[in-house]
């Protein structure tokens, strides 16, 4: 008997350059659509760009160009479009009415990754609340899209249970659901509570710059980590010590552009964990061609869930993934990113930054004792203000 593997499913990606974003930008962001459908088991197969002035309201792309990619799906075997923003209940109906696949925009397709990577009852429970919210105002057309097809990329969780269909029982859901996640969120506060002794550090950034492998380096332990989006959705708390001075550090789910606001909700008490912290270890990914633009969505969050006015350590993580590009001497072009060597960028950092900032990979363990003293440096400040009466830190008088 031979056995197959499922063959995954295909995707077209569609996106939009306007005034607010140009082409090199449109196609950075259709890079990370394209590992978001990989990340959820898809394949992308092709891009479709139109530049707009902004969105169409009925079809986002306009007829025109729905119409190309229409006639371009209708030759090629495409399981679903996927378009890089948010789209309205009535822009998904004219789009499938047209295309005849399943259409998913981007808030759809991660809530479908936050499903699939969901292993606890509590981020399950996060992640339901989340699609619930999403699929009710979106409800008659995917119940109609449902009764032709179940399964696959974008269909998973609540959406195939045919008693979530009722508007009045998904209501009924999202309420017990709401209640279900108090509870779970005040038990999560008395945790916190108990660890009021201890300096708290939160690895926080954008997903996927390798925040849970800087975990596992500096506590040593064997949380989950691999090179797709999202791998942490529970956060992960972790006793480290360094040099005889304990505090705790928590590994927490990754910020991403657009991330939708119903799991920023249901997520709260996750997040939690960043608003209540002592220290800020904010990662990059130094080898990103966009890690700038990464590290201004994460402090917009961070903003957004007021925890921006915590001291910070800038790390900037895969220096050995770094490709820096020699500029020719006849190029009188601006000068890049990548025309930058690791050095220069440290310097502009640290001149630019009132931070602290730290360059290194934690892979091949690269000034990882950097990093070490420096923790070590910032956690004894707070320890030596909060417990001036103590020469030495909380963690050493407790016995800890």
């Amino acid at each position: 008997m031979i056995e197959t593997a499922p063959l995954k499913e295909t995707a077209v990606l569609i996106g939009l350059v306007t005034h607010a974003q140009d082409q090199e930008r449109t196609h950075e962001y259709l890079d990370e659509l394209a590992f978001l459908v990989d990340t959820a088991g898809g394949v992308p197969l092709k891009r479709f760009v139109q530049k707009v002035d902004h969105a169409d309201s009925r079809t986002y792309v306009g007829s025109g160009k729905l119409k190309e990619i229409q006639l371009w799906i209708g030759e090629n075997p495409v399981d679903m479009a996927v378009f890089d923003d948010e789209l309205s209940p009535s822009q998904i109906r004219n789009i499938e009415n047209v295309l005849k696949c399943r259409i998913l925009d981007r808030n759809n397709l991660i809530l479908d990754i936050f499903a699939r990577r969901a292993v606890t009852s509590y981020a399950r429970t996060q992640v339901e609340l989340a699609q619930n919210e999403y699929l009710l105002p979106r409800l008659t057309r995917m119940w109609t899209h449902l009764e032709k097809q179940r399964g696959g990329i974008g269909l998973r969780g609540p959406g195939e249970q045919e008693i979530e269909t009722d508007r009045r029982i998904l209501r009924y859901r999202i309420s017990l659901l709401k209640e279900k996640l108090e509870e779970i969120d005040k038990q999560k506060a008395t945790q916190r509570k108990n660890r009021r002794d201890m300096v708290r550090v939160a690895l926080v950034g954008y997903t996927n710059v390798g925040k849970s492998t800087i975990m596992n380096v500096l506590s040593k332990s064997e949380i989950f980590a691999e090179n797709k989006l999202f791998a942490t959705l529970d956060t992960t708390v972790r006793k480290v010590v360094i040099e005889t001075q304990p505090f705790l550090l928590s590994d927490t789910v990754g910020f991403i552009r657009k991330l939708p606001h119903s799991l920023v909700e249901s997520f709260k008490s996750t997040l939690d964990e960043v608003r209540e912290a002592d220290i800020l270890l904010h990662v990059a990914d130094i080898s990103h061609p966009a890690f700038e633009e990464q590290i201004n969505v994460v402090r917009q969050t961070l903003t957004d869930i007021k925890a921006s006015d915590k001291p910070t350590i800038m790390l900037f993580n895969k220096i050995d993934a770094y490709k820096f590009v020699e500029k020719e001497a006849d190029d009188l072009g601006p000068v890049k990113k990548e025309n930058l060597t690791l050095e220069d960028l440290e310097k502009s950092w640290m001149a630019r930054e009132n931070l602290p900032s730290l360059f290194i990979s934690a892979t091949s363990k690269q000034n990882i004792d950097k990093l070490r003293e420096t923790l070590y440096r910032e956690v004894r400040k707070i320890v030596m203000v909060r417990y001036p009466e103590s020469q030495y830190g909380v963690g050493e008088a407790a016995g800890y």
